[in-house]
């Protein structure tokens, strides 16, 4: 990984020797000792819990939107099943409780009107091939 600016490998340059002391012993004489005691508290809360579960329940409109169209994606996916399902003669009755599952997945907003619409259209397929079905 390379970094670049003011900061970065390529900037640095190498220590002054004005710095350094002939004295081979370690020495706090320039130091002021303190003597001020502070009395013990409880560490205070950064916002509190509920306000960081709070956040955590806040989703992103482009995460909502991804999982809306997996959830689109889910539900075709099951379509064709059943379909080459009935197409072969091997109705299954796995694939109906997938079907009522897709369902139930597609009720929930993306917030994209567009979206939204054509997850509708899938619902409405779906609900379709659940009463053909009999469910």
């Amino acid at each position: 990984m390379r970094i670049y600016g003011a900061n970065g490998a390529a900037l640095a340059s190498p220590a002054s020797n004005a710095r350094r002391t002939s004295s081979t012993s370690f020495s706090l004489s320039d130091y002021e000792t303190t003597t001020e005691t502070r009395s013990a508290t409880a560490p205070r809360a950064a916002g509190g819990i509920d306000a960081l579960l709070a956040l955590q329940g806040v989703e992103d409109s482009v995460e909502r939107r991804k999982r809306s169209i997996a959830r689109g994606r889910g539900a075709l996916d099951v379509l064709d099943d059943l379909k080459i399902g009935l197409l072969s003669g091997s109705f299954d009755s796995k694939t109906v409780a997938r079907l009522r599952s897709a369902a139930a997945d597609l009720k929930t907003a993306s917030g994209d009107p567009g979206l939204d619409q054509v997850l509708s259209e899938i619902e409405l397929r779906v609900e379709v091939e659940l009463a053909k079905a009999g469910q």
